[in-house]
């Protein structure tokens, strides 16, 4: 009940927590104000609203998965690199579910802009110039990637493919063994639409 220990570090880490926990919609500052036993004017000074502790909360979890996208990504090129980046957001939509959802909240551009959002773009560009893929495919590639990542694990979090067989880590063994054999013969601009 120290109030003195509370500072606004803590208070975004505490509330990621809770977002594991309840979810992250569950999230409040006056559920936070629970959690520590104290009022909710004592968080103001922290926090501006609601909606500034739920945006704390995506800077952290975008600053983590950029922190495990580097780390795994460190001396990894080509499958082996396609690989680490898509584990490390499925293995973080598994440990921090809560924190996963976070990551997802649309964003002002200016704070966007200087989140780690950047820094995992930058990392996810510079495993597609190892499949020789130049701009606007680059660009598309981005969009797929996380196209498939996301829903892959969105669905897999919410119980869709634990009704059938084979087991979802099969599927998404496969699933990057395609994506890797797309990346290596991605289509030529046209291929494939006809002309109107």
């Amino acid at each position: 009940m120290v109030r003195a220990g509370l500072t606004t570090e803590r208070l975004v880490r505490a509330a990621a927590e809770l977002a594991d926990e309840v979810g992250f919609e569950q999230v409040t500052v006056s559920a936070l104000a629970r959690r520590f036993g104290v009022k909710v004017a004592s968080l103001y000074s922290h926090l501006k609203n609601s909606q500034d502790l739920r945006t704390r909360i995506a800077l952290l979890a975008l600053e983590e998965l950029a922190d495990r996208a580097a780390d795994a990504l460190a001396g990894r090129a080509g499958k082996d690199a396609l690989t680490a980046l898509a584990n490390v957001y499925r293995d973080y939509a598994r440990e921090h579910p809560g924190r996963y959802t976070a990551a997802r909240l649309p964003l002002d551009p200016e704070t966007a802009a200087a989140s780690a959002g950047v820094r995992q773009a930058r990392m996810t560009r510079a495993l597609l110039r190892g499949y020789d893929l130049a701009e606007p495919d680059q660009t598309h590639a981005v969009r797929l990637l996380g196209s498939v990542f996301h829903g892959y694990v969105s669905l897999e979090a919410a119980g869709g493919f634990s009704h059938s067989a084979p087991g979802s880590d099969e599927s998404w063994a496969r699933i990057l063994d395609a994506l890797d054999s797309l990346l290596r013969t991605w289509p030529a601009p046209g291929a494939g639409h006809p002309h109107p």
